[in-house]
């Protein structure tokens, strides 16, 4: 892990309208910014080379950052434990105890937990093949335990619609698919960002989290 190369496509574009990310990033930025911002989002989103520049010039690790890249297997960033180089006052590695909290749920309700695919970088989707999980031709699923389904009359492949209410707001993601697999009763896995309509904005760990991993939800089957 930590370790820097690059990548690059093998396959043509599926159309010459398809834009990559960093031109779609440099697109919005341009027409969001305006005169607000001086960088040269045009330039940048024809050569990465000046993208790895402004990061090398604001993130620690990152020197000669086009250089290091280019060679074989790419480049380690720094790692402050396996290097024993702590930025504490003592220079020492510092630990917390903390409190395990716990959501107690009422009747009906979930603990609704979001998470990547095999084939998911952070939000980009590539494709609908789950190989961690053995699912395959979708997204919008919702896993559940097999006693949770027995509960409330489902059955794998039974379309449900998935139900948030914190602070008194409703919210709705609609039209998963329900999938047995073995996770605790009471709790749902889905697929972000399909579920992030359900995450409260304003519910967030100390480092601004979200609470992407402990979301209360309820179910309904769905109708249409």
């Amino acid at each position: 892990m930590s370790v820097v190369h690059r990548s690059e496509g093998v396959l043509p574009p599926a159309s010459a309208h398809l834009m990559s990310e960093p031109k779609i990033i440099c697109e919005l930025a341009k027409v969001t910014l305006g005169e607000k911002t001086k960088a040269e989002w045009e330039k940048m989103a024809d050569n990465y080379d000046l993208i790895r520049d402004k990061i090398e010039a604001c993130v620690i690790g990152f020197t000669n950052y086009n250089e290091r890249v280019r060679k074989k297997g790419g480049f380690y960033l720094p790692i402050g434990a396996s290097e024993k180089n702590f930025t504490t006052p003592s220079r020492k590695a510092q630990f917390t105890v903390n409190q395990v909290t716990t959501k107690k749920l009422k009747t009906g309700e979930f603990l609704m937990t979001t998470l990547r695919s095999h084939d998911q970088f952070n939000t980009t989707i590539y494709g609908n093949e789950d190989r961690y999980r053995g699912i395959a031709n979708g997204r919008r699923i919702a896993m559940m335990n097999k006693e949770d389904l027995k509960m409330n009359g489902l059955q794998s492949g039974d379309v449900i619609d998935l139900i948030g209410n914190y602070k008194g707001v409703e919210r709705i993601a609609p039209h998963f698919t329900v999938v047995e697999y073995n996770i605790p009763t009471k709790n749902i896995a889905t697929y972000f960002p399909e579920a992030n309509i359900l995450v409260p904005i304003d519910q967030y760990a100390k480092t601004h989290t979200p609470a992407s991993k402990s979301v209360v939800i309820s179910i309904r089957k769905h109708i249409g």
